[in-house]
């Protein structure tokens, strides 16, 4: 299966480089994470059409036949305009969509200034310790085991990209203190995608996440200026909005089906 969306396709690639194992079925890919069973978009089925009538059941079995285990569901629906197919048999499935927009860019646009903060790629315990804590700060303490080892597995996994060479994870440190942060990785020879931009709810509008977005730019990775950058939002938040200001242009919307375990 050849994958058109931008979105999935670096998705993809770098689930590949952090040890996932994506299987071709010609109609669809199963993509599976053994070390986080809990990553619903690590375990996944990506197929090449929206559902259409008659093809939850279908969908379904596939699904089960490959995670037996698996409580969640989750579904990729490759394509480029947003087409989450039909509203009946998405139902039947039990799953929402979540429709996001797909921006590239060849380079980002510089500043005048920049914000009072130190601005550098994560090394070492500490600061992936901090990474971690910023990780929690944004999104909350996970209530059981289960959520706190699916984010200590995510950060990681990034740590482990970073330290085989396939990118690297830029932080804005003011005080010492992790605040913000990105991570910007080689997704093939022409790709580079951006990954969980992040600023702790106490330090945004300030611009630390400007500014570790344009640092990951110039500094992440080799040649970077020869890749088109890619970064995914949701349409209606308010980080669309910077990643436009600094250059990014609206390039296509991905689809993702899911229900929660």
């Amino acid at each position: 299966m050849t994958i058109e969306s931008l979105g999935f396709r670096t998705d993809v690639s770098l689930l590949e480089l952090a040890g996932s194992v994506v299987t071709d079925h010609g109609t669809h890919l199963v993509v599976r994470t053994p070390a986080n069973p809990g990553f619903y978009w690590g375990n996944f089925l990506l197929l090449g059409a929206p559902p259409r009538p008659g093809d939850a059941a279908r969908w379904s079995a596939l699904f089960a036949a490959e995670f037996p285990d698996a409580r969640h569901r989750a579904f990729g629906v490759d394509g480029v305009s947003g087409d989450a197919g039909d509203s009946a048999e998405r139902a039947a499935l039990g799953v929402t969509a979540e429709i996001t927009t797909v921006l590239t860019a060849r380079g980002l646009l510089p500043s005048t200034a920049g914000p009072h903060a130190d601005i550098r790629a994560l090394s070492g315990d500490d600061d992936w310790r901090q990474a971690l804590e910023l990780d929690y700060a944004c999104y909350g303490l996970p209530s059981d085991d289960n959520g706190r080892r699916f984010a200590e597995r995510r950060v990681a996994g990034y740590r482990g990209l970073c330290e085989a060479g396939h990118g690297s994870w830029i932080g804005a440190f003011v005080d010492g203190r992790l605040r913000a942060g990105a991570g910007l990785f080689a997704t093939g020879p022409e790709l580079a995608r951006f990954q969980n931009v992040e600023t702790h709810p106490d330090f945004r509008r300030r611009g630390l996440a400007a500014a570790v977005l344009r640092h990951a730019a110039r500094h992440a990775l080799p040649a970077a200026a020869d890749r088109t950058l890619v970064i995914v939002a949701d349409p209606d938040d308010d980080a669309i909005r910077l990643y436009r200001a600094l250059g990014f242009a609206d390039a296509e919307r991905q689809v993702q089906l899911q229900r929660a375990g």
